[in-house]
């Protein structure tokens, strides 16, 4: 008896060997074998605001409407472009939202940018960059400024394996159908606002 248990434990341990071995097989070739890179993750962070803190007033319509500076890194080697989108899906109300505002829509930005300044203009922003209208029918940011409560303003970066060609003023729909299947990587920012009195 004490043999046959034996002989159980040890046809366990081997299957569980192949097992693993069958897994490392599969996973090895499809995340291209083991390099220093494979450990970057895109991040998005601002020297304005924390994640999940509060967006300072100067860049709301409460102050002078400027972008906030932002700062990424972690791009994936392969990555042509890359998409910036800003929106705030707690309008009107966090109680009841009914929409998603877009806030600034910003596409074809060179791979190899690492961030905006603060209050970037159109003519500011690196060379090939190109802008989307947000929900006040124009192109550029266009800051927090919710009618009631405390609002949700998400910043999202995507890295694509291309360019986006042929858009014309194009909304955030647009570019986020002529993005999909070329997206390799996307993190957020989530930052607060809430109207002062």
């Amino acid at each position: 008896m004490k043999r046959h248990a034996q002989y159980r434990i040890c046809a366990r341990l081997r299957l569980q060997t192949r097992v693993a071995a069958l897994i490392g097989c599969i996973l090895f070739p499809l995340s291209g074998g083991l390099h220093a890179e494979d450990n970057m993750t895109l991040t998005l962070t601002s020297e304005a605001f924390t994640a999940g803190g509060e967006i300072p007033s100067q860049y709301t319509c409460q102050g002078d409407d400027s972008s906030p500076p932002l700062q990424w890194s972690g791009v994936p080697e392969q990555a042509r472009s890359l998409v910036l989108i800003v929106d705030d899906p707690d309008a009107p109300d966090p109680a009841a939202p009914r929409m998603t505002w877009v806030h600034w829509v910003l596409y074809n930005l060179p791979a190899t940018a690492g961030g905006l300044p603060a209050g970037v203009s159109s003519a500011d922003l690196p060379a090939g960059s190109e802008e989307g209208v947000n929900d006040w029918k124009r192109p550029g940011y266009g800051g927090p400024c919710p009618p009631v409560g405390r609002h949700r303003y998400f910043h999202k970066l995507y890295a694509l394996d291309t360019r986006l060609e042929g858009l014309k003023r194009p909304t955030k729909a647009a570019v986020e159908a002529a993005m999909q299947g070329h997206i390799i990587a996307q993190t957020e920012l989530v930052g607060h606002y809430q109207k002062g009195r």
